[in-house]
């Protein structure tokens, strides 16, 4: 039987955007508090300088009645530290904590930077995968591409053998396979590494054979018939150690590439508002 701990401070960050500049102060604390406390509307609208009234409003946009049922859900978190759940619920929390708990003890430091600085070497990246494993590179290449990084996400059969000859000494070649015995996959990056790219493989499965065409096999955390998405999704694995990767790619000349993600960013917003604009135009 599993235990998880219940508080209300996912749901206050849920609602963050939505408030003022003193309600998120009061937002602020409550996040940051460990404590049990006196948590009177007199006693912390005097500890945070906000009015009362301030502590009624932050309350019912976070979705409660008033201060008062707020305070009551917020104070559960400090009495019962441990709450039960059964049935499909726990088998996914607990399924997601087994990966993660996997995926701490397989990580590689060293490795994950040894990648990341390789691919700030590289005129160019393709990842490839199929099924689920597709989708994880998709997301992998809008994240890095976001940074500046010219990545591409090849899932099509007949595209991946075409990317697979064009791939020279200065690229790199990711491959994504959970069971690492997806055929296209593991044909891409055998070119690859016959073309002097350099070429790795994200798996759950390690074999020794990987050696002769891979410089860098990244294991990933398994649970029996992960690959099928029978509880939770294949992809989970897969993109935590994708964000992993993606911070220590992220330090490497840190100032410049937050800049490109934050003009990537803004561009991406100024173009939705842009259709936006016309679509309400051609609505008139």
């Amino acid at each position: 039987m599993s235990y998880y701990r219940k508080t209300i401070v996912p749901n206050i960050e849920a609602h963050y955007e939505n408030l003022s500049a003193v309600e998120k102060n009061i937002a602020d604390f409550f996040i940051s508090n460990e404590e049990d406390m006196d948590f009177s509307s007199r006693h912390i609208s005097s500890m945070l300088y906000v009015s009362e009234a301030s502590l009624s409003r932050f309350a019912k946009k976070c979705g409660y009645k008033g201060y008062r049922e707020f305070v009551f859900k917020y104070k559960e978190s400090f009495g019962e530290k441990d709450h039960q759940i059964t049935g499909q619920m726990r088998e996914v929390f607990d399924s997601y904590q087994e990966l993660l708990n996997k995926s701490y003890n397989l990580a590689d430091e060293a490795q994950l930077r040894r990648i990341a600085g390789k691919m700030s070497e590289c005129r160019r990246v393709f990842v490839y995968g199929k099924g689920s494993s597709s989708l994880a590179a998709r997301e992998m290449q809008f994240r890095f591409m976001r940074l500046g990084l010219d990545m591409d996400a090849v899932d099509e059969t007949h595209t991946m053998r075409f990317h697979s000859t064009i791939v020279q000494e200065d690229c790199m070649a990711i491959g994504i396979s959970i069971s690492g015995r997806t055929e296209e996959v593991i044909e891409c990056l055998k070119q690859a590494h016959r073309q002097g790219a350099y070429t790795v493989l994200l798996t759950a499965n390690d074999r020794p054979e990987y050696s002769e065409f891979c410089e860098e096999v990244v294991c990933l955390a398994a649970k029996k018939n992960l690959d099928f998405g029978n509880i939770i999704s294949p992809q989970y694995p897969i993109l935590v150690m994708t964000d992993i990767l993606y911070g220590y790619y992220l330090e490497i000349d840190s100032s410049v590439k937050r800049a490109r993600h934050d003009n990537s960013v803004m561009l991406i917003k100024s173009r939705q508002i842009q259709d936006k604009d016309e679509g309400g135009e051609e609505e008139q």
